[in-house]
């Protein structure tokens, strides 16, 4: 049930932030801003020095119904266990690595693999996957999802990498169920500024809901 909660939580809210901090005290002030900007997902990526124990604290920090932290550039089962040990709620991978899928399957947490094509895509559906990560995004555009739904209408695709505020409404009207947002929500936290964080984060939130709305 609670894997099942975690992809309605992260439909429901759009936006998974991506986390690619320089610390564990970056990474927390990071969190802190993107859910005071209204981001609810926060993916911790393994990039960041000492992630699992990043996830493992905030885990701790925040309750699910208020965050839902997850573990990003995760590469193989071995470190999507630790991550789950730890408290993640979901695993992102900018692969597909089967061997990960079922891993997180036998936990019964949610797994969004990265695929770049359509065998790929038919690959991780047998294996469960509800949310599909189309990574890089950039390297298609917005066009691929109806590209890719063509042939799998019933495929659910979240695009990461590229998307930003001024084409943030074409992916959600292309299709996407949410995306996932790194270095154009973050870039703030470069010069210590959170406050920005905050406010970007408060802008893809909106910008969300009028392509969701229609406007």
């Amino acid at each position: 049930m609670e894997r099942i909660q975690t992809i309605k939580q992260i439909v429901e809210n759009g936006i998974v932030a991506v986390i690619r901090a320089e610390s564990k005290e970056e990474g927390k002030k990071l969190v802190d801003a993107i859910k005071k900007g209204g981001i609810k997902t926060i993916e911790v990526t393994m990039t960041v020095p000492g992630a699992v124990d990043i996830i493992k604290e905030l885990s701790n920090v925040y309750k699910d119904d208020e965050v839902i932290i997850g573990g990003g550039t995760v590469l193989d089962p071995e470190t999507a266990r630790m991550c789950i040990m730890a408290g993640a709620k979901f695993i992102v991978s900018p692969s597909l690595n089967i061997e990960t899928i079922k891993l997180c399957n036998r936990y019964r947490v949610s797994v969004i693999p990265g695929v770049m094509t359509v065998t790929e895509a038919i690959q991780a559906l047998e294996y469960g996957v509800e949310i599909l990560k189309l990574f890089p995004g950039n390297s298609f555009g917005p066009s691929i999802i109806s590209a890719f739904k063509g042939p799998l209408p019933q495929a659910n695709f979240m695009p990461t990498g590229g998307v930003n505020l001024d084409n943030i409404k074409d992916w959600i009207k292309a299709g996407a169920i949410a995306v996932g947002i790194g270095s154009d929500l973050t870039k703030g936290a470069k010069a210590g500024d959170f406050e920005l964080v905050k406010e970007t984060a408060a802008k893809f939130v909106e910008e969300i809901k009028k392509a969701r709305e229609g406007k």
